[in-house]
C-alpha cells in the first residue's frame, strides 16, 4: 500500500508540474504579448488595436488584438482554461495524498488537541473558504481602489498564514496558503474571466451591446492572477526549505517571501515602459537580503557540559540517537507507516550511512528542528544538544 502511495505521490506532483507549467507559461506568455502590441501604426486594421511580429522554430508569427472583437466569430476559436483547471484538480488530489491521508504526521504538529479528521476539515474549510472571502473583497468598494484591495488581500493572507501556523505544521501551513490562493486563481477563471469571455461572444453572435462590467471585472481578476504567480510558484516548492516554516516567525518570512516575488514580477510587467521601473529590483534584492540576514540560524542547542564531556560524546551515543528518532523513516526498509523507501533517499539505517549525512542531520534536527517530521518519534531537546554537539566539536 505504502508502495502504491508513493507512486500516486510521484504522478499527481508530476502532473500537477505539468499543468502548472502550462498555465503559467501562457499567462506569462500572453501577458508578455499585451505589453509588446505595436500599437501606433497607421498601417492596422480598422478595429486592431495592436499587432506584433515575432519568429520562433523556424517560422514567422502575425499576431493582431482587436479593440473590441473582430467583424465575425472566427473558427476554430481556441479558449485557454483546461491548463487552469487541471492545475487545480491535480493539485487537490496531491493535497489528500500527501497531508489528508497522513494527517496525523504530515498535517498536525506533535501535541495537537485536535484528531486528523478535524484538521482535515479546517484545510478544506481554508481551501474552499479563502474564496468567498476574496470574490466578495473584489465585489465591494475596494473594487474600486486596487491599491487598497491588493493590501487588503494580502494582510489577510498574512494573517491566515499566522492563524494556521498556530494549528497546523509549518510545512502544512504553507502549502495549505499555496492551496488557498491556487483556489482563488482558478476560481477566477472559472467563475470570472471565462463566463466574461464567453458574454463577448454571445453578444458577437446575437448582435447585442457588450457589456464593460464583464471586461473590468476580467481584467482585475487577470491581474491578480499575474501577480499571485511567482507566490504561488514558490509555495509549491517551500516543503523542500524547512528554513522558511520551521521557526515560530516563518509567517513573517513568508509575507517577506512574497512580497519579493510580487516586486519582480512587478517589473516584468513594467520593464518596458519608460521610467519607472529603476527602483523596483533594487528594493526586492533589498528585501530578500534582509530576510536572508534576519533569518541566518544562530547558535545550535548546546548539552550542557564541560568540554571533557563534549569531547567525549561518542559515536555511538549518536548513532543510537539517530537510529531510534529518525531510520524509523530513513532505512531501506522504512518500518514507519507511510514510508515504501527512504525519503529522499536518505538511509540512516547504519553508521557508515549517518557518518556521511552528518551535516544534513544537524541541518534538519538541530538547527532548524523540523526533523523527525512533526517529531512523531519524540526527539527530546537533550538529544538534539547531543547530536549537534557531536557533530559541532568532534566530527571531522
Amino acid at each position: 500500500m505504502d508502495y502504491l502511495h508513493d507512486w500516486a505521490n510521484l504522478l499527481l506532483r508530476w502532473g500537477h508540474l505539468i499543468v502548472g507549467v502550462a498555465w503559467i507559461g501562457a499567462s506569462f506568455y500572453f501577458n508578455w504579448l499585451e505589453n509588446h502590441l505595436e500599437r501606433q501604426k497607421t498601417s492596422l486594421n480598422e478595429g486592431v488595436a495592436g499587432e506584433l511580429w515575432a519568429i520562433h522554430g523556424g517560422g514567422f508569427y502575425h499576431l493582431q488584438k482587436y479593440e473590441l472583437a473582430p467583424p465575425s466569430l472566427p473558427e476554430p476559436l481556441h479558449w485557454f482554461k483546461w491548463e487552469a483547471y487541471t492545475t487545480f484538480l491535480t493539485g487537490f488530489a496531491l493535497l489528500w495524498v500527501v497531508y489528508y491521508l497522513n494527517a496525523g504526521t504530515m498535517l498536525l504538529p506533535p501535541g495537537s488537541a485536535m484528531a486528523p479528521w478535524q484538521g482535515v476539515l479546517l484545510g478544506l474549510g481554508v481551501v474552499f473558504g479563502a474564496w468567498f472571502v476574496y470574490d466578495a473583497l473584489c465585489r465591494s468598494a475596494l473594487s474600486r481602489h486596487p491599491t487598497w484591495l491588493a493590501l487588503s488581500g494580502f494582510l489577510l493572507l498574512v494573517a491566515l498564514t499566522w492563524g494556521l501556523m498556530q494549528v497546523f505544521s509549518g510545512r502544512a501551513a504553507y502549502i495549505h496558503v499555496g492551496a488557498a490562493i491556487g483556489t482563488c486563481m482558478v476560481a477566477n477563471v472559472f467563475r470570472v474571466i471565462i463566463p466574461g469571455q464567453k458574454a463577448l461572444v454571445r453578444a458577437m453572435q446575437t448582435g447585442a451591446e457588450r457589456d464593460p462590467a464583464h471586461g473590468r471585472h476580467a481584467l482585475l481578476r487577470s491581474r491578480h492572477n499575474n501577480y499571485l504567480t511567482l507566490p504561488v510558484l514558490f509555495l509549491m516548492i517551500s516543503s523542500h526549505y524547512p528554513m522558511t516554516y520551521a521557526s515560530e516567525w516563518g509567517w513573517l518570512v513568508l509575507a517577506g517571501l512574497m512580497v519579493f516575488s510580487v516586486l519582480v514580477r512587478h517589473y516584468f510587467n513594467i520593464r518596458h515602459l519608460a521610467g519607472r521601473k529603476v527602483w523596483v529590483l533594487p528594493a526586492a534584492g533589498l528585501i530578500l537580503v534582509t530576510l536572508m540576514a534576519a533569518m541566518a540560524p544562530g547558535s545550535a542547542p548546546s548539552r550542557e557540559a564541560t568540554d571533557g564531556e563534549v569531547d567525549a560524546i561518542a559515536f555511538s551515543e549518536v548513532s543510537a540517537i539517530v537510529e531510534e528518532r529518525c531510520a524509523g523513516c530513513h532505512a531501506a526498509v522504512p518500518s514507519f507507516g507511510g514510508f515504501a523507501a527512504a525519503p529522499a533517499g536518505v538511509r540512516l539505517d547504519s553508521g557508515e550511512q549517518i557518518r556521511r549525512h552528518l551535516k544534513a542531520i544537524q541541518r534538519v534536527a538541530v538547527t532548524t528542528r523540523y526533523m523527525p517530521l512533526g517529531n512523531v518519534t519524540g526527539m527530546t531537546d537533550v538529544e538534539r544538544a547531543t547530536v549537534g554537539a557531536f557533530i559541532e566539536h568532534t566530527a571531522p
